[in-house]
């Protein structure tokens, strides 16, 4: 599907009249005791306690610039801005960014910082704003959002997460975010478990997709082939076939057969992989092509292969 760009993203809108405000203020609220994710650690986050992302009051930024290894239709002829935040929700055993995921490396960011890196990635000519790993910085997200549309901001957004979200936190982003690339990781929630530390993924993630789709729909590409807005998922296959690819393909066609999403081949064993054995070796072409044939099978039309 392609389209013009809007003049402007919806958060700008948001921001003029007070809303953003309104947004940030409520996504405050959920840090205190901490329930922005589904893990509702109960933790005061403002008081410097933390729980499972164990980031604080302040998001933690450990790089940022052009990234040019996203999908196509973010990534264009200037690359997609990339903004990647410390810590996570989730504790993948195979985390291939466990240094910046599974540790608090990266620079302390106030509101301002986190806004004026928004804006030097808008003068360096990127296609939009990709938001890594924000699940747990939403609140912080907004308030940099709100300053920097004030100063001139007016990239779409791309919220990139691992899929493991609350929908009420999603709610609050409604109108802000352009575009929606969470992962669907697993179909059991017994592997969830195991590897990611999260027995209920399955069920979240589905319900957080379907949120994400009510709030933006299908892709929408402009006329450079450039997305504009609507979702993307992306789906990591796993040896022996842990992930459940079948299972999840059949879901996001039931989502919407017009879903985009990017069959991944790329998983190799990192960070403590070898906790499980099936985890110790890297996809086999056989095991992808499997992937692919369960994507088709399920009547997805939009397939991505990475």
């Amino acid at each position: 599907m392609r389209e013009s760009a809007p003049a402007e993203p919806g958060y700008v809108a948001l921001a003029r009249r007070g809303e953003l405000r309104r947004r940030a203020e409520a996504a405050l609220a959920l840090l205190s005791p901490c329930r922005l994710c589904p893990r509702e650690c109960g933790v005061d986050r403002p008081a410097g306690e933390v729980g499972a992302c164990r980031i604080g009051r302040c998001a933690v930024v450990a790089s940022y610039g052009p990234h040019f290894g996203e999908e196509a239709p973010l990534v264009g002829s200037r690359g997609s801005g990339t903004l990647f935040f410390s810590g996570c929700n989730l504790a993948c055993i195979f985390c291939q960014n466990a240094r910046i995921s599974h540790s608090r490396e990266g620079t302390v960011v106030s509101p301002e910082r986190l806004a004026g890196m928004l804006l030097d990635l808008q003068r360096q000519g990127c296609h939009n704003l990709n938001f890594v790993t924000p699940t747990h910085v939403v609140p912080q997200i907004l308030e940099a959002l709100e300053i920097a549309a004030a100063e001139g901001l007016r990239l779409p957004l791309v919220y990139n997460c691992g899929g493991y979200e609350s929908v009420t936190a999603l709610r609050l982003l409604d109108g802000v975010v352009d575009l929606y690339m969470p992962d669907a990781k697993y179909d059991d929630p017994g592997v969830g478990a195991r590897l990611s530390g999260v027995p209920d993924y399955p069920a979240v993630n589905r319900a957080a997709l379907a949120e994400m789709h009510r709030q933006v729909g299908d892709l929408v590409l402009d006329e450079r082939g450039i997305a504009v807005r609507g979702l993307l998922v992306r789906h990591l296959v796993l040896p022996e076939n842990l992930a459940g690819t079948a299972g999840i393909m059949r879901c996001l066609a039931e989502l919407s057969p017009g879903t985009y999403v990017n069959v991944m081949a790329q998983y190799r064993p990192c960070y403590r992989a070898g906790q499980e054995l099936a985890l110790g070796r890297r996809v086999t072409l056989a095991e992808y092509a499997v992937a692919l044939r369960a994507a088709r099978e399920a009547g997805l039309q939009r397939l991505d292969r990475a």
